[in-house]
């Protein structure tokens, strides 16, 4: 289903529509980020993979308990970007040799993860408010605040010593 179609008439439409889009990318990256954290060099890197694949899996829950709120049926629908956001990353980590290196390309690709997730639930949470459901949207609001503190996180590990390492 393209985002244009016949499909999505209503504000609603397209709010269970991104709701799918999200499960399917949250659904992916519990899959994604045990192979990251296994390529990842830097302990602290690891671990904040290991870490977020956690926190990932209650955005699964979190998601899930939205659906049934808002009386939609808890389904996904494939997601491209995030599927393209994965593939790259995997076919970088795949080309880069030198260990310091590939972490810096892992939390490139981790970023890029993070920043898809972070427009999806600022839109959901808009969305969300907008349809009346303000109920719905403090529980993505919990989800989006962790996807911006993983973010944060990832950009001061790559620029205390992450990039630093890669660099030299």
């Amino acid at each position: 289903m393209g985002l244009f179609t016949k499909d999505i008439k209503t504000m609603n439409d397209l709010f269970v529509h991104q709701l799918q889009d999200i499960y399917y990318a949250e659904q992916q990256l519990t899959k994604a980020l045990p192979k990251m954290a296994d390529k990842a060099t830097d302990p602290q890197l690891k671990q904040g993979f290991l870490t977020h694949l956690e926190e990932t899996k209650q955005h699964v829950k979190r998601l899930e308990e939205v659906f049934q709120m808002h009386g939609a049926t808890v389904k996904a629908v494939d997601c491209p970007a995030i599927d393209g956001i994965i593939e790259e990353a995997d076919e970088t980590a795949g080309e880069v040799a030198d260990k310091a290196v590939l972490d810096a390309a892992l939390i490139n690709a981790a970023q890029a993860a993070e920043h898809y997730e972070i427009v999806r639930y600022g839109s959901l949470i808009a969305w969300a408010k907008q349809l009346g459901r303000t109920d719905c949207a403090s529980v993505l609001a919990r989800t989006l605040e962790e996807e911006k503190a993983t973010d944060k996180k990832l950009t001061t590990l790559a620029e205390s010593k992450v990039n630093l390492r890669a660099a030299s």
